[in-house]
């Protein structure tokens, strides 16, 4: 990136990288759920959370077939945990109407994509000063530029590179010529790329400092920026439709779904097309007093998906607010478990 201003600045070409096949990664296809493993998993959780859930998958079925939007965020652990296929299937099904994450959701689904595997072992990598410096991370940046230069979303151009040769191609030639023998080994478990098979968004939205992609010397802010900024209207257009009902997951995103849907809430409503009797749920581990919402003194009052997704959004706007609380593996495998059994 160019920078003509007064402050010194660090050079990232002085970064040196290595192959992601040489890295520790805890993650494997291997360890992946697949959906029919999932259906015979046996699950133990509390009796108000299996009601819970079984609320939320019959309210994502009767959406579905009522023709209204069901619409999820995710958080990178959904991916880390193995659970991506069982979000690819619901999307094959017709299930989902759009995706969102933020960029280490996409980083992760990319990296399965690629070599299959992910979720590099921080603490081995950091004190050699390799954390983040993978080769291949200069794919995500270069796709993005390209991607920005034709004025696409960010989930759209990751979405091209994964699944269409002549995009991919254009990327690669901005690269070295050795890379233009990169194949993506897996796309068949990325969410990424089930959302660009089936036609609906996958959105990213991402900060700029927030992901091992800024850290390369390709990185360029504008066209990060760029490209999920236009991920951000197009989420925000399809929070819109829910203005005749609908269904909003948020999985293990305690800050960044939450306020993009607040914020896609707000700009719709100003439009005239508030999310009128919408049911929301919000997935994570923390325990959740619905009196602390309101409380400034207290913490829950600072936790955002608990305070905008469960209570003011659905509160605003007539409609209901569900919290599950427990471990996603559990949880939300439970949550596919009973959607595929209801259809």
């Amino acid at each position: 990136m160019d920078y003509k201003g007064k402050f010194p600045i660090f050079d990232p070409r002085a970064i040196q990288t290595y192959p992601a096949s040489s890295r520790t990664n805890k993650v494997k296809i291997k360890d992946l759920l697949e959906p029919a493993a999932a259906m015979q998993m046996n699950i133990d959780l509390p009796q108000k959370t299996v009601a819970d859930i079984d609320t939320i998958a019959a309210a994502t079925v009767e959406m579905h077939k009522a023709g209204k939007p069901v619409i999820l965020f995710t958080g990178a652990h959904l991916v880390k945990n193995g659970l991506g296929l069982l979000i690819a299937d619901l999307i094959r099904r017709g299930l989902l109407n759009m995706v969102s994450g933020n960029g280490a959701t996409s980083i992760h689904d990319f990296e399965l994509a690629l070599f299959g595997e992910t979720s590099e072992y921080v603490p081995q990598a950091l004190e050699k000063g390799q954390f983040g410096m993978a080769y291949e991370f200069k794919y995500i940046n270069a796709a993005l530029s390209i991607g920005n230069k034709y004025k696409l979303g960010y989930g759209e151009s990751l979405g091209k590179m994964i699944c269409e040769q002549s995009f991919r191609d254009e990327v690669m030639s901005t690269l070295d010529p050795a890379d233009s023998k990169m194949v993506f080994k897996n796309p068949e478990v990325s969410m990424i790329a089930a959302c660009r098979d089936k036609g609906i968004p996958f959105t990213v939205h991402v900060s700029i400092g927030t992901d091992v992609i800024d850290q390369h010397a390709n990185f360029d802010g504008e066209a990060k920026g760029g490209c999920s900024g236009r991920d951000f209207l197009i989420y925000t257009s399809q929070v819109g439709k829910l203005k005749d009902g609908g269904l909003v997951l948020n999985i293990g995103s305690a800050i960044t779904g939450a306020e993009v849907l607040l914020k896609a809430v707000s700009m719709v409503a100003n439009a005239g097309s508030g999310p009128k009797g919408i049911i929301t749920a919000d997935f994570d581990l923390r325990s959740f007093d619905p009196k602390q919402s309101v409380n400034e003194s207290s913490q829950g009052y600072y936790f955002r998906d608990q305070k905008s997704v469960v209570t003011r959004i659905p509160e605003a706007f007539g409609g209901k607010g569900c919290y599950i609380e427990g471990n996603q593996k559990q949880t939300v495998v439970m949550l596919y478990k009973k959607i595929i059994e209801k259809l």
